[in-house]
């Protein structure tokens, strides 16, 4: 007669299996992509407040000035060019215009892709292409335009930002 311990014959491994390992693996992966995802619309969000805000104090400032028409006549300039010739005309101005905001996806140091457009008529608007296309659409034209008004419009062609979406602020 044989005679046992009462020491269980189980074996028992502490850790997780490979099976287990991949499986965690591809939790995280995808809670990661998902997460990146919604990320790119919210940044997408966040570039178009700063560009409407950018807009409406540029805008506010040259629409303070009656709607500056610069030496070359009516017509668009980006505002880099323009601060320049600003500057120079309007030095008790240049702490406004020392630093010029720029469009945060396409801008650069040379062409800041927030454009001023005046007319003959002195009527102006400040306008910049937006990123998100769910911005609600509040203009009916289809163009900046100076005397259009402030808010959202929607172009025929699609804008430096890959949309047919332009915030605008018009005198």
């Amino acid at each position: 007669m044989k005679i046992f311990s009462k020491k269980s014959f189980t074996t028992h491994f502490s850790g997780f299996t490979f099976i287990e390992t991949l499986i965690v693996i591809a939790i995280i992966g995808i809670l990661a992509t998902v997460i990146i995802i919604s990320l790119v619309g919210a940044r997408d969000k966040a570039r178009d407040a700063k560009r409407k805000a950018e807009i409406s104090q540029i805008g506010k400032l040259l629409v303070g000035l009656g709607c500056y028409v610069p030496d070359d006549g009516p017509g668009e300039y980006d505002l880099v060019p323009l601060s320049e010739e600003l500057r120079a005309k309007y030095p008790e101005y240049s702490k406004f215009v020392s630093t010029i905001p720029k469009d945060p996806k396409t801008g650069t140091e040379t062409e800041s892709k927030y454009i001023y457009i005046v007319n003959a008529e002195k009527k102006c608007a400040v306008y910049a292409n937006l990123e998100n296309l769910k911005e609600p659409i509040t203009l009916t034209i289809t163009t900046p335009t100076p005397g259009g008004g402030t808010g959202v419009l929607e172009a025929e062609e699609p804008g430096w930002n890959n949309t047919p979406l332009y915030f605008q602020y018009s005198k």
